[in-house]
Protein backbone atom coordinates (compact mmCIF):
# COMPACT_ATOMS: atom_id res chain seq x y z
CA UNK A 1 0.00 0.00 0.00
CA UNK A 2 1.28 3.39 -1.17
CA UNK A 3 2.54 5.41 1.46
CA UNK A 4 -0.48 8.03 1.13
CA UNK A 5 -2.81 8.72 3.84
CA UNK A 6 -6.45 7.89 3.73
CA UNK A 7 -9.55 10.64 3.80
CA UNK A 8 -9.99 11.17 7.42
CA UNK A 9 -6.60 9.39 8.43
CA UNK A 10 -4.98 12.59 9.41
CA UNK A 11 -3.02 11.14 12.75
CA UNK A 12 -1.64 7.87 10.64
CA UNK A 13 1.72 8.65 9.66
CA UNK A 14 4.99 6.79 8.16
CA UNK A 15 7.18 6.37 11.44
CA UNK A 16 10.81 3.77 11.11
CA UNK A 17 10.02 1.28 9.98
CA UNK A 18 6.28 1.01 9.86
CA UNK A 19 3.40 3.29 10.47
CA UNK A 20 2.05 5.16 13.47
CA UNK A 21 -0.72 7.27 14.40
CA UNK A 22 -2.36 9.05 17.70
CA UNK A 23 -5.49 9.68 19.45
CA UNK A 24 -6.30 12.60 22.14
CA UNK A 25 -7.20 11.17 25.15
CA UNK A 26 -7.82 11.95 28.57
CA UNK A 27 -5.62 10.29 31.17
CA UNK A 28 -6.98 8.50 34.84
CA UNK A 29 -5.53 12.11 36.19
CA UNK A 30 -7.82 14.61 34.68
CA UNK A 31 -5.30 15.66 31.99
CA UNK A 32 -5.70 15.38 27.98
CA UNK A 33 -2.28 13.90 26.25
CA UNK A 34 -1.38 11.71 23.01
CA UNK A 35 -2.23 8.23 22.78
CA UNK A 36 0.40 6.19 19.82
CA UNK A 37 -0.10 2.96 18.75
CA UNK A 38 2.85 1.19 16.06
CA UNK A 39 2.70 -1.40 13.32
CA UNK A 40 4.18 -2.47 10.04
CA UNK A 41 1.16 -1.61 7.72
CA UNK A 42 -1.25 0.94 7.44
CA UNK A 43 -3.68 -1.26 8.06
CA UNK A 44 -2.76 -2.66 11.03
CA UNK A 45 -2.21 0.75 12.51
CA UNK A 46 -5.53 1.81 11.20
CA UNK A 47 -7.15 -1.03 12.94
CA UNK A 48 -5.74 0.36 16.39
CA UNK A 49 -6.41 3.71 16.18
CA UNK A 50 -9.82 2.66 15.48
CA UNK A 51 -9.97 0.61 18.41
CA UNK A 52 -8.18 3.11 20.45
CA UNK A 53 -10.66 5.71 19.44
CA UNK A 54 -13.10 3.26 21.23
CA UNK A 55 -11.78 2.98 24.26
CA UNK A 56 -11.23 7.36 24.73
CA UNK A 57 -14.76 7.57 23.98
CA UNK A 58 -15.78 5.14 26.56
CA UNK A 59 -13.57 6.71 29.05
CA UNK A 60 -10.13 7.43 30.85
CA UNK A 61 -7.37 6.02 28.98
CA UNK A 62 -3.58 5.44 30.41
CA UNK A 63 -0.72 6.88 28.04
CA UNK A 64 1.66 5.37 30.52
CA UNK A 65 1.56 1.29 31.99
CA UNK A 66 3.60 0.83 34.50
CA UNK A 67 5.41 -2.85 35.30
CA UNK A 68 3.60 -5.52 36.72
CA UNK A 69 6.47 -5.41 39.53
CA UNK A 70 5.59 -1.62 40.38
CA UNK A 71 2.03 -1.93 40.00
CA UNK A 72 1.63 -4.95 42.62
CA UNK A 73 4.28 -2.68 44.90
CA UNK A 74 1.70 0.27 45.21
CA UNK A 75 -1.46 -2.42 45.59
CA UNK A 76 -0.03 -3.45 48.87
CA UNK A 77 1.33 -0.33 50.37
CA UNK A 78 -1.65 1.95 49.28
CA UNK A 79 -4.53 -0.34 49.21
CA UNK A 80 -4.12 -3.14 50.82
CA UNK A 81 -1.96 -2.25 54.08
CA UNK A 82 -3.96 0.14 55.06
CA UNK A 83 -7.35 -1.02 54.00
CA UNK A 84 -7.51 -4.66 54.99
CA UNK A 85 -7.09 -6.60 58.19
CA UNK A 86 -3.63 -7.52 58.98
CA UNK A 87 -3.44 -10.82 58.25
CA UNK A 88 -5.05 -10.20 54.69
CA UNK A 89 -2.12 -8.05 53.57
CA UNK A 90 0.48 -10.82 54.90
CA UNK A 91 -1.09 -13.35 52.85
CA UNK A 92 -1.49 -11.20 50.00
CA UNK A 93 2.30 -9.73 50.42
CA UNK A 94 4.19 -13.45 50.76
CA UNK A 95 1.94 -14.12 47.51
CA UNK A 96 3.33 -11.53 45.33
CA UNK A 97 6.91 -11.98 46.61
CA UNK A 98 7.15 -15.50 46.18
CA UNK A 99 5.25 -16.93 43.82
CA UNK A 100 3.53 -13.81 41.40
CA UNK A 101 6.78 -11.12 41.55
CA UNK A 102 9.62 -13.50 40.33
CA UNK A 103 7.31 -15.12 37.01
CA UNK A 104 5.49 -11.97 36.01
CA UNK A 105 6.86 -8.93 37.96
CA UNK A 106 8.64 -7.93 34.31
CA UNK A 107 5.29 -7.82 32.34
CA UNK A 108 3.61 -4.57 31.14
CA UNK A 109 0.63 -4.47 32.87
CA UNK A 110 -0.93 -3.32 29.79
CA UNK A 111 0.57 -6.24 28.10
CA UNK A 112 -0.17 -9.17 30.39
CA UNK A 113 -2.26 -11.76 28.47
CA UNK A 114 -4.73 -14.84 29.52
CA UNK A 115 -2.01 -16.97 27.98
CA UNK A 116 0.69 -15.56 30.57
CA UNK A 117 -1.32 -16.12 33.66
CA UNK A 118 -2.15 -19.20 32.59
CA UNK A 119 1.53 -20.69 31.77
CA UNK A 120 2.79 -18.95 34.58
CA UNK A 121 0.45 -21.30 36.75
CA UNK A 122 1.14 -24.34 35.01
CA UNK A 123 4.57 -23.54 35.66
CA UNK A 124 4.42 -22.58 39.08
CA UNK A 125 2.91 -25.68 40.00
CA UNK A 126 6.16 -27.75 38.94
CA UNK A 127 8.73 -25.38 40.85
CA UNK A 128 10.36 -26.60 43.52
CA UNK A 129 10.34 -23.78 46.32
CA UNK A 130 12.89 -25.02 48.33
CA UNK A 131 15.15 -24.90 45.36
CA UNK A 132 13.62 -21.40 44.04
CA UNK A 133 13.66 -19.19 47.59
CA UNK A 134 17.04 -20.89 48.90
CA UNK A 135 15.67 -22.26 51.60
CA UNK A 136 18.08 -25.14 51.91
CA UNK A 137 20.94 -22.48 50.92
CA UNK A 138 20.13 -20.70 54.43
CA UNK A 139 20.55 -23.64 56.43
CA UNK A 140 23.90 -23.98 57.60
CA UNK A 141 26.27 -26.37 55.92
CA UNK A 142 25.53 -29.43 58.53
CA UNK A 143 21.92 -29.16 58.30
CA UNK A 144 21.99 -28.79 54.11
CA UNK A 145 20.38 -31.52 52.89
CA UNK A 146 18.81 -31.46 49.16
CA UNK A 147 19.05 -28.22 47.03
CA UNK A 148 22.43 -26.90 48.22
CA UNK A 149 23.80 -30.15 48.29
CA UNK A 150 22.59 -30.91 44.58
CA UNK A 151 19.69 -33.20 45.08
CA UNK A 152 16.14 -31.67 44.43
CA UNK A 153 13.55 -32.18 46.95
CA UNK A 154 10.74 -31.27 45.21
CA UNK A 155 8.96 -29.11 47.44
CA UNK A 156 6.14 -28.23 44.57
CA UNK A 157 3.45 -25.42 46.12
CA UNK A 158 0.45 -27.10 47.03
CA UNK A 159 -2.78 -26.86 45.02
CA UNK A 160 -4.03 -24.62 47.70
CA UNK A 161 -0.80 -21.98 47.22
CA UNK A 162 -1.42 -21.70 43.90
CA UNK A 163 -5.16 -20.67 43.81
CA UNK A 164 -4.19 -18.42 46.62
CA UNK A 165 -1.14 -16.72 44.25
CA UNK A 166 -4.23 -16.86 41.28
CA UNK A 167 -6.36 -15.16 43.69
CA UNK A 168 -3.75 -12.27 44.99
CA UNK A 169 -3.12 -11.40 41.15
CA UNK A 170 -7.09 -11.29 40.53
CA UNK A 171 -7.41 -9.14 43.26
CA UNK A 172 -4.71 -6.64 42.37
CA UNK A 173 -5.90 -6.32 38.41
CA UNK A 174 -9.67 -6.04 39.39
CA UNK A 175 -8.11 -2.86 41.76
CA UNK A 176 -6.29 -2.18 38.24
CA UNK A 177 -9.57 -2.35 36.55
CA UNK A 178 -11.08 -0.05 39.00
CA UNK A 179 -8.41 2.45 38.43
CA UNK A 180 -8.68 1.96 34.94
CA UNK A 181 -5.34 1.38 34.27
CA UNK A 182 -6.34 -1.92 32.33
CA UNK A 183 -9.38 -2.71 30.77
CA UNK A 184 -10.20 -6.34 31.97
CA UNK A 185 -8.73 -8.54 35.00
CA UNK A 186 -7.01 -11.51 32.48
CA UNK A 187 -6.45 -13.58 35.79
CA UNK A 188 -10.33 -13.47 36.69
CA UNK A 189 -10.70 -15.94 33.46
CA UNK A 190 -8.10 -18.62 34.01
CA UNK A 191 -9.60 -21.01 36.36
CA UNK A 192 -7.39 -23.42 38.60
CA UNK A 193 -8.46 -26.46 40.08
CA UNK A 194 -9.56 -26.24 43.50
CA UNK A 195 -8.24 -28.23 46.78
CA UNK A 196 -9.88 -30.82 48.06
CA UNK A 197 -10.86 -30.85 51.47
CA UNK A 198 -9.84 -34.07 53.63
CA UNK A 199 -12.98 -35.21 55.23
CA UNK A 200 -12.26 -36.12 58.84
CA UNK A 201 -15.40 -37.30 61.30
CA UNK A 202 -15.65 -35.25 64.24
CA UNK A 203 -15.06 -36.65 68.30
CA UNK A 204 -18.86 -38.21 69.12
CA UNK A 205 -20.33 -36.57 72.55
CA UNK A 206 -18.09 -39.86 73.97
CA UNK A 207 -14.88 -38.68 73.11
CA UNK A 208 -15.40 -35.49 73.94
CA UNK A 209 -16.19 -35.45 77.57
CA UNK A 210 -13.46 -38.64 77.61
CA UNK A 211 -11.13 -35.70 76.74
CA UNK A 212 -12.31 -33.08 79.11
CA UNK A 213 -12.34 -35.24 82.09
CA UNK A 214 -8.92 -36.18 81.38
CA UNK A 215 -7.80 -32.24 81.15
CA UNK A 216 -9.87 -31.61 84.39
CA UNK A 217 -7.86 -34.82 86.54
CA UNK A 218 -4.52 -33.15 85.12
CA UNK A 219 -5.78 -30.03 86.48
CA UNK A 220 -5.10 -28.31 82.24
CA UNK A 221 -4.85 -24.62 82.64
CA UNK A 222 -6.63 -24.40 78.96
CA UNK A 223 -9.26 -26.88 80.26
CA UNK A 224 -11.85 -23.74 80.35
CA UNK A 225 -10.28 -23.16 76.74
CA UNK A 226 -11.43 -26.78 75.62
CA UNK A 227 -14.38 -26.74 77.51
CA UNK A 228 -15.55 -22.95 75.00
CA UNK A 229 -14.37 -24.89 71.91
CA UNK A 230 -16.40 -27.62 72.43
CA UNK A 231 -19.47 -26.47 74.01
CA UNK A 232 -19.96 -23.24 72.49
CA UNK A 233 -18.01 -23.97 68.88
CA UNK A 234 -15.60 -20.82 69.39
CA UNK A 235 -12.71 -20.55 66.78
CA UNK A 236 -9.24 -20.43 67.89
CA UNK A 237 -9.03 -16.51 67.47
CA UNK A 238 -12.22 -16.34 69.65
CA UNK A 239 -11.14 -18.29 72.27
CA UNK A 240 -7.90 -17.26 72.72
CA UNK A 241 -9.19 -13.29 72.11
CA UNK A 242 -11.92 -13.34 75.10
CA UNK A 243 -11.55 -10.60 78.14
CA UNK A 244 -12.67 -11.18 81.52
CA UNK A 245 -15.13 -8.33 80.39
CA UNK A 246 -16.68 -10.11 77.90
CA UNK A 247 -18.07 -13.12 80.36
CA UNK A 248 -21.25 -11.81 82.31
CA UNK A 249 -21.19 -14.31 85.13
CA UNK A 250 -24.28 -12.62 86.34
CA UNK A 251 -26.50 -13.25 83.00
CA UNK A 252 -24.53 -16.44 82.26
CA UNK A 253 -23.43 -14.82 78.94
CA UNK A 254 -20.65 -14.44 77.12
CA UNK A 255 -19.99 -11.49 74.17
CA UNK A 256 -17.39 -12.63 71.21
CA UNK A 257 -15.97 -9.33 69.21
CA UNK A 258 -12.29 -9.97 69.49
CA UNK A 259 -9.81 -12.19 68.46
CA UNK A 260 -6.19 -13.16 68.75
CA UNK A 261 -4.20 -13.06 65.39
CA UNK A 262 -0.43 -14.10 64.13
CA UNK A 263 0.27 -11.44 61.41
CA UNK A 264 3.52 -11.64 60.24
CA UNK A 265 5.61 -11.32 62.57
CA UNK A 266 3.02 -10.29 65.13
CA UNK A 267 0.63 -10.94 67.48
CA UNK A 268 -2.42 -8.91 67.25
CA UNK A 269 -5.49 -8.35 69.52
CA UNK A 270 -8.54 -6.96 67.02
CA UNK A 271 -12.10 -7.06 66.35
CA UNK A 272 -13.73 -10.09 65.20
CA UNK A 273 -13.39 -10.37 60.79
CA UNK A 274 -16.89 -9.21 60.50
CA UNK A 275 -19.97 -8.01 62.62
CA UNK A 276 -22.04 -10.82 62.11
CA UNK A 277 -19.02 -12.53 63.83
CA UNK A 278 -19.91 -10.58 67.14
CA UNK A 279 -22.69 -12.30 69.38
CA UNK A 280 -23.67 -12.73 72.87
CA UNK A 281 -23.93 -16.64 73.68
CA UNK A 282 -25.33 -18.38 76.23
CA UNK A 283 -23.12 -20.05 78.76
CA UNK A 284 -24.37 -23.28 79.75
CA UNK A 285 -23.36 -24.35 83.24
CA UNK A 286 -20.85 -26.41 82.55
CA UNK A 287 -19.09 -23.01 80.88
CA UNK A 288 -19.63 -20.93 83.79
CA UNK A 289 -17.72 -23.55 86.15
CA UNK A 290 -15.05 -23.97 83.91
CA UNK A 291 -14.53 -20.06 83.76
CA UNK A 292 -14.72 -19.92 87.87
CA UNK A 293 -11.54 -22.40 87.84
CA UNK A 294 -9.76 -20.49 85.26
CA UNK A 295 -10.23 -17.53 87.23
CA UNK A 296 -8.69 -18.75 89.90
CA UNK A 297 -5.88 -20.17 87.92
CA UNK A 298 -5.00 -17.06 86.39
CA UNK A 299 -4.95 -15.28 89.97
CA UNK A 300 -2.43 -17.57 91.31
CA UNK A 301 -0.06 -17.20 87.93
CA UNK A 302 -0.21 -13.26 88.38
CA UNK A 303 0.86 -13.74 92.06
CA UNK A 304 3.81 -16.36 91.41
CA UNK A 305 4.49 -14.08 88.30
CA UNK A 306 4.67 -11.00 90.64
CA UNK A 307 6.36 -8.33 88.58
CA UNK A 308 6.96 -10.23 85.49
CA UNK A 309 3.17 -10.32 84.52
CA UNK A 310 2.54 -8.62 81.55
CA UNK A 311 -1.11 -8.74 80.69
CA UNK A 312 -2.19 -5.39 78.68
CA UNK A 313 -5.95 -6.63 77.16
CA UNK A 314 -7.25 -8.69 80.38
CA UNK A 315 -7.54 -11.96 78.77
CA UNK A 316 -9.04 -14.78 80.11
CA UNK A 317 -6.15 -17.26 78.25
CA UNK A 318 -2.56 -16.23 78.70
CA UNK A 319 0.66 -17.78 79.77
CA UNK A 320 1.98 -18.15 82.87
CA UNK A 321 3.51 -14.48 82.69
CA UNK A 322 0.33 -12.90 81.39
CA UNK A 323 1.55 -12.41 77.54
CA UNK A 324 -0.84 -13.82 74.80
CA UNK A 325 -1.17 -17.15 73.81
CA UNK A 326 0.46 -17.98 70.09
CA UNK A 327 -2.88 -19.14 67.69
CA UNK A 328 -0.64 -21.52 66.61
CA UNK A 329 0.66 -23.17 69.89
CA UNK A 330 -3.40 -23.64 70.89
CA UNK A 331 -3.39 -25.80 67.50
CA UNK A 332 -0.75 -28.17 68.99
CA UNK A 333 -1.52 -28.29 72.49
CA UNK A 334 -5.09 -29.62 71.54
CA UNK A 335 -3.19 -32.49 69.44
CA UNK A 336 -0.51 -33.04 71.91
CA UNK A 337 -3.39 -33.03 74.55
CA UNK A 338 -5.77 -35.58 72.17
CA UNK A 339 -2.83 -37.99 72.04
CA UNK A 340 -2.01 -38.02 75.86
CA UNK A 341 -5.95 -38.77 76.51
CA UNK A 342 -5.77 -41.67 74.22
CA UNK A 343 -7.58 -40.05 71.59
CA UNK A 344 -7.63 -39.85 67.76
CA UNK A 345 -6.12 -36.39 66.93
CA UNK A 346 -9.05 -34.24 64.91
CA UNK A 347 -8.06 -30.81 63.87
CA UNK A 348 -9.05 -27.94 66.27
CA UNK A 349 -11.55 -26.01 63.93
CA UNK A 350 -13.13 -29.32 63.76
CA UNK A 351 -15.19 -29.44 66.79
CA UNK A 352 -18.41 -27.89 65.66
CA UNK A 353 -20.28 -31.05 64.80
CA UNK A 354 -19.46 -32.83 68.30
CA UNK A 355 -20.30 -29.27 69.99
CA UNK A 356 -24.15 -29.31 68.75
CA UNK A 357 -24.06 -33.07 69.96
CA UNK A 358 -22.58 -31.98 73.70
CA UNK A 359 -25.44 -29.13 73.78
CA UNK A 360 -27.64 -31.83 73.41
CA UNK A 361 -26.32 -34.34 76.15
CA UNK A 362 -26.18 -30.85 78.61
CA UNK A 363 -29.96 -30.86 78.44
CA UNK A 364 -29.45 -27.35 76.90
CA UNK A 365 -32.59 -25.80 76.08
CA UNK A 366 -33.16 -26.16 71.86
CA UNK A 367 -33.87 -22.27 71.55
CA UNK A 368 -31.03 -21.46 73.47
CA UNK A 369 -28.94 -24.04 71.45
CA UNK A 370 -29.93 -22.44 68.30
CA UNK A 371 -28.45 -19.09 69.43
CA UNK A 372 -25.10 -20.89 70.35
CA UNK A 373 -24.95 -22.75 66.55
CA UNK A 374 -26.27 -19.79 64.52
CA UNK A 375 -28.93 -21.94 63.03
CA UNK A 376 -31.16 -19.52 61.15
CA UNK A 377 -34.12 -22.02 61.73
CA UNK A 378 -34.99 -24.08 64.73
CA UNK A 379 -35.75 -26.88 62.71
CA UNK A 380 -31.89 -27.34 61.78
CA UNK A 381 -31.38 -27.23 65.90
CA UNK A 382 -33.86 -30.00 66.00
CA UNK A 383 -32.54 -32.45 63.49
CA UNK A 384 -29.61 -32.35 65.86
CA UNK A 385 -31.31 -32.89 68.94
CA UNK A 386 -32.95 -35.83 67.18
CA UNK A 387 -29.75 -37.51 66.44
CA UNK A 388 -27.98 -37.25 69.36
CA UNK A 389 -30.69 -37.83 72.36
CA UNK A 390 -28.87 -41.29 73.16
CA UNK A 391 -28.88 -41.97 76.93
CA UNK A 392 -24.83 -43.48 76.12
CA UNK A 393 -24.34 -39.79 75.47
CA UNK A 394 -25.98 -38.00 78.53
CA UNK A 395 -24.37 -40.91 80.87
CA UNK A 396 -20.91 -39.52 79.49
CA UNK A 397 -21.16 -36.17 80.23
CA UNK A 398 -22.46 -36.51 83.17
CA UNK A 399 -19.56 -38.31 84.30
CA UNK A 400 -17.86 -34.85 83.91
CA UNK A 401 -20.24 -33.17 85.43
CA UNK A 402 -19.93 -35.09 88.70
CA UNK A 403 -16.11 -34.56 88.71
CA UNK A 404 -16.36 -30.90 88.34
CA UNK A 405 -18.83 -31.04 91.65
CA UNK A 406 -22.22 -31.92 90.03
CA UNK A 407 -22.59 -29.02 87.46
CA UNK A 408 -25.27 -29.50 85.27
Amino acid sequence: MSGKRGNGEGSIYPYKNGFAAYVWVDTPDGKRKRKYVYGKTRDDVHDKWIKLHTEAKKGPVATRHRTLDAFLTYWLDSIVKPNLAPLSYVSYEGSVRLYIAPHLGTKRLDKLTVRDVREWLTKLAGICQCCAQGKDAKRSPSRQRCCAAGECCESYPSRRVVQASRDALRAALTHAVTEEEIGKNVASLVKVPKPRRRRIKPWSVAEASHFLSDGLARDDHLFAAWVLVLCLGLRRGEVLGLTWKSIDFATSELYVDHQIQRAGRQILHRETKTEESDDFLPLPALCLKALRMRRAQQTGDRKAAGDLWQDRHDLVFTTKYGTPIEPGNLTRMFALRARRAGLRVIPLRNTRHTCSSLLVALKVHPKIAQRILRHSQIAMTMEVYAEASEEAVRAAIGKLSEAMGGTG
